[in-house]
Formats: structure tokens, C-alpha cells, sequence
């Protein structure tokens, strides 16, 4: 399918040397990492609960960690999507469908002979951090096994985070988590049907179950209001003029968009959605060819927040009320960890400071990959992080003290969130563009300097190899 090219000659240490690694799920994020650490000659073991690579791109995965419906494209451009070492195919169009981002990761898996270093059908259980450092993995099987090093890769796209209104629904509810198709799992058609949220699997199922073919009469509720863009200007895929730059202030940059917004059609209000309770680039926008064209066509009713739920009648704030068969609630998703113990990690309000997006102070020997919201794209964004952890497990970079990580966390935190919305959807946003640029000529190299300077981090020797106890 896609080319690619030989893997780079090893530059770390003896195999004996190199940590023991579990690599938890085999989505994006865990199939970036291990694909770093085995170019390295780590040694790597990934555990999927699965039977098959791919996490949210895996339709119907038996895992239900999928969130994709069957009329799924991707919102991000295959030109933005792309891993920078292995391009999507040529003939892919700009917005791939769910089905051929499983097999790109299927082929990316296979390229890189990442398929044989994972189990499948064995999920992780419990992880325990041992007092002397390292980690006992209990197995689907009910093994005990020992690692120097745990990479999480879980994802954050499968625990439905659902709104609290007051009073109760009496008709159907479901999350979009479990949302297919509009036979699937209810039947939706002929119902008057409520979508709740305003973001991209928001814009998605409001479209498909608005098809005047399914005879449903579609209204679509929003708290905060969205920024609509459309996926293409110019006719070019609109993410390709999206770029930012690390050399001028992310401030000067947000107010230049939101001085040219206007142009793009983007306010909500045109099409008879409320007014965002924030400015451009505050919140995540929303990507959609459709969903104004919708609106505007009266095939669906725009209306603000929930005030209040009773029998099949919702009430809005806007003093209006209307009855209705089915609530669709597209609100989000918790980061959860069901392996951990929650006082050890956990992410209350998928709060989660963690350094660079991926370590946890005081935790030298778990590194969290994809624990973001990236815009404009998520898997290179993996790809920066997964770098990081293969020169962490070779030795060649170490994390600076806590005291430095804990500074530095909030100070990232403020760039990256500092102005947008007070929600558990934005607590993980970055910028791809000012991130990557940070890890390859900021952060890695400085990190090289302090293991140059005070030693390699101790990772390997603790358990020394891969072990079942029990």
C-alpha cells in the first residue's frame, strides 16, 4: 500500500542495557510508541484488549473503545494526518473514511513489524508501581509480569462524559459514543430527535439523521455555541493554510484569525445558532460543509442550552420547550485510567498536569502518549511525543528536576489554554505546530544535554528482563 523506508540504524545501548517496556492499547498512540521504541532495539511487549490495531479507528471494534459511526470521515486533511515517516496513499482523498484510516494503521503496523510484539486480547488489568521503580502488569490472563518501563496509550475517546440536566427523559437516550448509523442501535426514523453539543460528531449525526429521506424532525441544542469552518477554501482542504509559528506571539497570531474569521462564514449566528459565549480560536471550532446548509434549509431547528428535562418535553433557556423521542448526547469523553489505582493517577475533570503532555512528576518510569487535544492533527502530534520516549528508554534525554517539570507544566498550561473556555474539553489542548517545534529543537536536545551532563535515567536494571511472577 504506502511506501516506506528502512528502519535507522540503532544509536542506543547494549540490548541488555535498554528497559523492559509495556505498552498499553495499540491505537495511535500505542503503535507510534512502540514503532519508536523498536527502532531502537528496546525491547517492547503491547497490550490490547482488542483483536485487532487501530483504538477509535476501528469500527466496531469489540473492545468498545470506538467511537467512529459508519458514515465517518476524518475532519483533519490526509495532508495534515499523515505520519511524517510514512505518508498516506496518493490516492486517498483529502478526507479520508474511517475504513481507510484503519488500514493505513494496519499498514503502518505491518511496515514497521509491530504486529508481532503485541498481544492481543489481553488487556491490562492493574498496574502497580513497585517501591524500587518498575511496574507488576496483572494480564487478562491473570499473569503478574514486571517491566522497567510503562508507556500509556490508552486514548481518550471512549469513556462517554454525558450532561447533567435537571429532571428526568422518559423517551430513548444514547451517547454519540454509540451512535452507527440511523438504524443503529435505535431506529431513527420518523422521530423528533435532540442533539446535544455542537461539536464535529455533533455537526456529523445532526446531519445524517436530518436526511428529509428519514423523515425525523432534528433540533440541535448547544451550551456555548461553535465557530463553524468549513473544510475547504480555496478549494484546497482549509487546513493547509493553517499553520502557526513559534517566532511571533501565539496572542498576536489568535487575533489576526479572529480579525479575518469573518470571511470564512464562520459565525453561528448566520445560520440561526446562538452567539459563542467566546471569541475565535477559545474554544474548538467546529468543521462542517453540511451543517449550515441544514440549518439554513429549516431541516434543523437551532435552539440554546437545556434548562430542564420533563417526560418526553425538554425546556430550554430560551423559555421555548419542545417534545421529543430520542436525546443524542454529544458531550465529550472522560480520560480514565481502568488500570490504575485512582488515587495513584487519575484526571478529575480530565484535569491531568502532566510535563510536556506526558510525565507525571515524581513517576520517572511512565511516559502518557496522546493525552491531548492537537490542533490541527493528532497523529504527528504522537509521533513528536513517541520521539521523546525513545530517547528517554535509550538513554539519550532526561527529565529535569520536579520543581523545573512543575513550573514548566503550568507555563505550558497557560500557553496552550490560557484563553480559551474554563471545560473539561480544552483542560489538553495544544498547538501542533508550537509543540512540535518545542521537542525537536528545544526540549530533546536540552534533554540529551542533562543525561550528557548527569547521567542516563535509570531506567533498565530493575527488572532486567521481561518476567511472569506467579
Amino acid at each position: 500500500m504506502t511506501q516506506t523506508t528502512a528502519r535507522p540504524a540503532a544509536t542506543s545501548p547494549d540490548h541488555d542495557s535498554l528497559p523492559t517496556t509495556a505498552v498499553i492499547g495499540a491505537g495511535i498512540s500505542g503503535l507510534t510508541s512502540a514503532k519508536m521504541l523498536l527502532d531502537y532495539g528496546v525491547p517492547v511487549t503491547v497490550f490490547e484488549a482488542s483483536d485487532r490495531v487501530g483504538g477509535n479507528w476501528a469500527f466496531g471494534n469489540p473492545n468498545g473503545h470506538s467511537s467512529a459511526y459508519r458514515s465517518l470521515h476524518i475532519d483533519t486533511s490526509k495532508h495534515r494526518l499523515s505520519f511524517k515517516d510514512f505518508p498516506m496513499p496518493q490516492e486517498y482523498p483529502d478526507f479520508p473514511h474511517h475504513t481507510q484510516i484503519k488500514a493505513y494503521l494496519d499498514s503502518y503496523c505491518d511496515a514497521f513489524g509491530i504486529r508481532e510484539h503485541i498481544e492481543f486480547q489481553n488487556r491490562v488489568m492493574h498496574a502497580e508501581r513497585l517501591p524500587g521503580g518498575g511496574w507488576e502488569l496483572l494480564d487478562e490472563t491473570g499473569a503478574r509480569r514486571h517491566f522497567d518501563f510503562l508507556v500509556v496509550g490508552n486514548g481518550h475517546h471512549w469513556d462517554p462524559r454525558m450532561a447533567d440536566f435537571p429532571g428526568e427523559f422518559t423517551g430513548e437516550s444514547i451517547h454519540a459514543h454509540h451512535y452507527v448509523d440511523p438504524h443503529d442501535p435505535l431506529d431513527f426514523t420518523h422521530k423528533k430527535i435532540l442533539v446535544v453539543g455542537l461539536g464535529n460528531s455533533a455537526a456529523d449525526i445532526t446531519v445524517e439523521l436530518s436526511s428529509r429521506s428519514l423523515q425525523n424532525e432534528v433540533t440541535i441544542s448547544t451550551r456555548s455555541s461553535a465557530w463553524i469552518v468549513p473544510k475547504y477554501t480555496g478549494g484546497l482542504p482549509a487546513d493547509k493554510y493553517y499553520v502557526t509559528t513559534p517566532y511571533l506571539p501565539l496572542s498576536w497570531q489568535r487575533k489576526f484569525v479572529q480579525k479575518m474569521q469573518f470571511m470564512a462564514g464562520s459565525n453561528p449566528e448566520l445560520y440561526g445558532l446562538p452567539a459563542p459565549n467566546h471569541k475565535f480560536f477559545e474554544a474548538h471550532p467546529t468543521q462542517s460543509v453540511e451543517l449550515p446548509l441544514r440549518l439554513g434549509s429549516g431541516d434543523v431547528t437551532p435552539k440554546g442550552n437545556v434548562s430542564r428535562l420533563d417526560g418526553r418535553t425538554v425546556h430550554f433557556e430560551d423559555g421555548t420547550s419542545s417534545e421529543f423521542d430520542v436525546i443524542v448526547y454529544a458531550t465529550g469523553y472522560n480520560i480514565t485510567f481502568p488500570f490504575f489505582d485512582e488515587d495513584f493517577l487519575s484526571a478529575p475533570d480530565n484535569a491531568i498536569p502532566l510535563y510536556k503532555r506526558m510525565f507525571k512528576p515524581g513517576i520517572d518510569d511512565l511516559a502518557l502518549v496522546g493525552f491531548a487535544q492537537s490542533t490541527p492533527t493528532l497523529f504527528p502530534f504522537v509521533e513528536a511525543q513517541a520521539r521523546l520516549v525513545g530517547a528517554y528508554a535509550t538513554g539519550n534525554y532526561r527529565l529535569p528536576d520536579e520543581a523545573t517539570m512543575e513550573r514548566v507544566i503550568l507555563e505550558d498550561q497557560q500557553k496552550y489554554t490560557g484563553h480559551m473556555l474554563d471545560r473539561p474539553r480544552h483542560t489538553q489542548q495544544v498547538d501542533y505546530f508550537i509543540y512540535e517545534h518545542d521537542m525537536r529543537t528545544k526540549e530533546i536536545p536540552t534533554g540529551r544535554k542533562r543525561a550528557q551532563q548527569h547521567g542516563a535515567p535509570l531506567l533498565a536494571g530493575r527488572s532486567r528482563r521481561e518476567s511472569v511472577a506467579g
